[in-house]
């Protein structure tokens, strides 16, 4: 009997799990598509890289060579893999390794997760300045925090670079057509690839509210969530967002948002420490694989998020305060 019901709640998780998956599967890849493709013509085209070099004097004044801007930019544009694509191709310290990755941790991915974010409740252009003043504020800071002498990073470019890098305007037409090959092929698996993994994180969530355990793990995160100054029934999606990162937990957040489970404003507050503060695992891993000490990779943006969330539960306290004395 304990079979049959663990075989039923199983199937229904599979059944539950699968329209939820869909729906953000095809509202992530309406955005990732197009913007993907743009990226692409802006590179041949030049323009990337002109956006570097005027964001050069920046990177100077972050102490930051000129060309890391072109990780900075490729990380906003596109996503973390880009960043250290670039970065493989620069001889960084490993001190100027650490102040960048700190400014791509809290800036990558804008089109998508910004846009997830909008979805579930939050501004996007409040998101977007959030994100991108957090990273030069957290640079700002790592500049001047760290010591003048840090080891190296290994050497050796670990990832094939995306970018080509023509480094004039106008299109290379004739090398146009391969890279596009390439690019369809790419977007192709991409899909499969993002539709699976989305898939497998709504069925387990699905699952484990079917067996109680999703209120078991919100009991549990509870204190925590209030140290963070987070919804206490925050807690799953915290980890959700923590282990696979806000673009594929965005299926989480985004189900529990149409169905009533958090409200628009709890996503809001939540967006805050997530837009800043996700991915844990995996970008932390990327990261002090080529140098970045394990502190510096996860302090910075987790300190960033929780300090985002009780500045806007303070904001929010004066507005409300400012409302009951005029209605007074």
């Amino acid at each position: 009997m304990e079979k049959q019901s663990f075989i039923r709640h199983t199937m229904a998780a599979g059944r539950n799990a699968l329209k939820p998956a869909f729906t953000t599967a095809r509202f992530l890849l309406c955005i990732m598509i197009p913007v993907s493709f743009a990226v692409l013509l802006l590179d041949y085209s030049g323009v990337l890289y002109y956006i570097g070099t005027f964001l050069g004097p920046l990177m100077h004044y972050l102490g930051l060579p000129g060309e890391a801007a072109l990780a900075l930019i490729s990380s906003i544009f596109i996503n973390i893999y880009s960043a250290l694509a670039v970065i493989g191709t620069l001889n960084l310290t490993g001190r100027e390794l650490t102040v960048l990755a700190g400014m791509c941790f809290l800036a990558h991915n804008f089109f998508v997760e910004c846009a997830v974010m909008k979805k579930t409740g939050s501004s996007l252009t409040k998101m977007v300045f959030l994100r991108f003043f957090s990273a030069l504020l957290a640079g700002w800071v790592l500049n001047r925090i760290l010591p003048a002498e840090m080891g190296r990073p290994v050497e050796g470019e670990l990832y094939a670079a995306p970018l080509t890098g023509l480094h004039t305007i106008g299109l290379d037409l004739g090398g146009l057509p391969a890279a596009l090959k390439v690019w369809f092929v790419e977007t192709l698996f991409n899909i499969l690839r993002i539709f699976l993994i989305i898939l497998v994180i709504m069925f387990i969530q699905k699952l484990l509210d079917e067996f109680g355990i999703m209120r078991l793990l919100g009991r549990v995160m509870a204190p925590l969530m209030n140290v963070f100054g987070l919804p206490e029934h925050t807690g799953y999606l915290w980890i959700v967002v923590n282990v696979v990162g806000l673009a594929y937990g965005s299926a989480i957040l985004i189900e529990e948002v149409d169905t009533g489970a958090v409200s628009k404003t709890d996503a809001d507050l939540f967006n805050h420490y997530a837009g800043l503060s996700h991915s844990h695992l995996e970008d932390t891993v990327l990261f002090v694989t080529i140098g970045v000490p394990l502190f510096w990779a996860v302090m910075p943006r987790l300190v960033m998020g929780i300090l985002s969330v009780w500045l806007e539960r303070l904001r929010r306290y004066l507005v409300m305060r400012s409302y009951r004395v005029r209605v007074e």
